[in-house]
C-alpha cells in the first residue's frame, strides 16, 4: 500500500492529544474517579501521552493500564488446547470512570472487546471512549466520546497511526 495523503502530523497529534485531556477533564469535571486504559498497541501510549498532559493541566495523576484484547475478540480463531491467558491489571475499577482509549476507531469490534475485558476486570461507574481517529464504517453501535480528528475513508483506504514510542515516527497517514 502507498501512502495517500498525511492528515497528521507530530504537531497536530499533540493539538489532538492536548484538546481530548482537556475535554475529558471538562466531562468528568476533574480527574478524581478516573481510570485511562489503553487498548494495544498503540492506544497504550496514547494513554500514556493523555495522563501525562492531565497531569500537567490538573495537577493529578491519573492510574493507566494496558489493555491486550487479543483473546477477546470476536475475529480470533481460539485454540482449545491453549490456555486463555490474559494480562490483567491490578486495580479496582468499581465506581471509576474508565476511558478506553484508541488510536483508531473503525468498526467498533476492538471496543466491544476491550468493553468485555474491562467489565471482566469489574464494574466501572461508566466507560468513555477516547481515539484519535474516527474513520466511520461502524458495524456496530458504537462511538467515541472524545475524538481527535474525525476521517471519512472508503473501505479500501487504511489508516495507519505511527507513534514514536512503537514506529519512531509521529504521523497519521492514509494508505491506499
Amino acid at each position: 500500500m502507498k501512502i495517500k495523503a498525511v492528515i497528521m502530523d507530530e504537531k497536530a497529534i499533540e493539538r489532538a492529544s492536548f484538546r481530548i485531556s482537556h475535554e475529558i477533564i471538562e466531562k468528568n469535571k476533574g480527574v478524581e474517579n478516573v481510570v485511562l486504559i489503553g487498548i494495544k498497541t498503540r492506544g497504550w501510549p496514547l494513554s500514556l501521552r493523555l495522563s501525562n498532559k492531565i497531569e500537567e493541566i490538573e495537577g493529578s495523576k491519573v492510574p493507566v493500564f494496558p489493555l491486550d484484547i487479543t483473546y477477546y475478540r470476536d475475529d480470533y480463531e481460539k485454540d482449545d488446547r491453549a490456555p486463555l491467558y490474559v494480562q490483567n491489571f491490578d486495580y479496582d475499577i468499581k465506581d471509576k470512570t474508565v476511558v478506553l482509549v484508541d488510536d483508531v476507531l473503525y468498526t467498533g469490534r476492538t471496543v466491544r472487546a476491550a468493553l468485555d475485558a474491562v467489565v471482566d476486570q469489574g464494574r466501572p461507574k461508566n466507560v468513555e471512549l477516547a481515539v484519535l481517529i474516527d474513520r466511520g464504517h461502524r458495524e456496530l453501535p458504537i462511538r467515541a466520546d472524545f475524538i481527535g480528528k474525525n476521517v471519512p475513508t472508503s473501505r479500501t483506504e487504511r489508516i495507519s497511526v505511527q507513534l514514536e514510542e512503537t514506529d519512531g515516527t509521529n504521523q497519521v497517514v492514509i494508505k491506499e
